[in-house]
């Protein structure tokens, strides 16, 4: 099964890669042409959403490992965990934000790279973080000025906050970060060397196209909902049916879409309260990132307990 997922994710990767440059070029050189936030949050909501839509699943799997019947107590977990993110951020959301995207490089390196990997060790995770950074520092590196009014956006007016990035841009830890994650990817691709493996240097100049053309917000839902997501559903898929991918497909859009649409729901209701008081792009920006912020916590932590107990 882990060979015919190399070869599939291959041929993502690659169709990824031309798609960026197709896509990026294009909507580069229709410059007139813009991109709502409403649509990015739309396409988050219906393709990004619905890669975590199996949790209950899985929590449920969790459950019935440490012999727990009671399986309200996944819901009620994982709805106070979300709950509890966004009442931190509120009340101290520059370090929320820094722990979300730290935590958000690991998740992203670990997701897109594992099933190329066959022992996990302590070098290997700082590997992933390492190459999940790349999605987190380029849109400083290519979009800086954008990319600081978003976080002004996410609630982040903290001085001492944007006084440390300016640090960052004048010491080049931009470059260096960038630099580093390059050699993550090398690393993982010379551990164990196999032709699939191309994977990483696809992904990784994919991202660095998207962010070099488009805004932060654009290139993130590109790469969130065209490789990130759709990479975890092609495993999802396998796993639910590892003779027919396309019966997989279909079998996961079955059980996926009551809480794929449920957490539509939510965030659009979300969206209404929260353009009363703020401006919509702004309104829409929160819902997309504090809201994800609050979907991943429970998610990674649900993978980690699960991974673990299987061990």
């Amino acid at each position: 099964m882990n060979n015919q997922i190399k070869k599939i994710n291959l041929y993502h990767s690659l169709i990824f890669f031309l798609f960026c440059n197709i896509f990026s070029v294009t909507i580069f050189k229709l410059s007139n042409l813009n991109i709502s936030t409403l649509f990015c949050l739309l396409l988050i909501l219906i393709i990004g959403v619905s890669h975590g839509a199996l949790d209950h699943i899985k929590g449920k799997k969790l459950l019935t490992i440490l012999n727990i019947k009671k399986f309200y107590i996944f819901y009620l977990i994982y709805i106070l965990i979300s709950l509890s993110v966004i009442l931190i951020w509120t009340i101290v959301p520059s370090i929320t934000l820094i722990i979300f995207l730290t935590v958000a490089s690991f998740h992203f390196g670990k997701e897109d790279t594992y099933f190329l990997i066959n022992k996990s060790s302590n070098l290997t995770s700082i590997l992933y973080f390492f190459r999940g950074l790349l999605v987190i520092i380029s849109p400083l590196y290519f979009n800086f000025d954008e990319t600081v009014v978003i976080f002004k956006m996410l609630l982040i007016n903290n001085e001492q906050f944007y006084s440390s990035l300016s640090f960052i841009e004048n010491f080049k830890i931009i470059e260096i970060a960038i630099g580093l994650s390059a050699l993550s990817s090398i690393t993982l691709f010379l551990i164990e060397f196999n032709f699939k493996k191309f994977v990483i240097f696809l992904d990784f100049f994919s991202i660095i196209i998207l962010n070099y053309y488009l805004s932060p917000l654009v290139a993130f839902t590109v790469y969130f909902c065209f490789l990130h997501s759709i990479r975890h559903i092609i495993s999802l898929a396998i796993e639910i049916d590892n003779t027919n991918l396309k019966n997989g497909f279909k079998l996961f859009v079955k059980k996926a879409f009551p809480l794929t649409v449920l957490t539509a729901i939510f965030c659009l209701v979300g969206l209404y309260f929260l353009n009363n008081v703020y401006e919509l792009n702004s309104a829409i920006l929160k819902i997309i990132f504090i809201g994800l912020a609050s979907l991943t916590f429970p998610h990674i932590l649900l993978e980690y307990f699960l991974e673990k107990n299987e061990k």
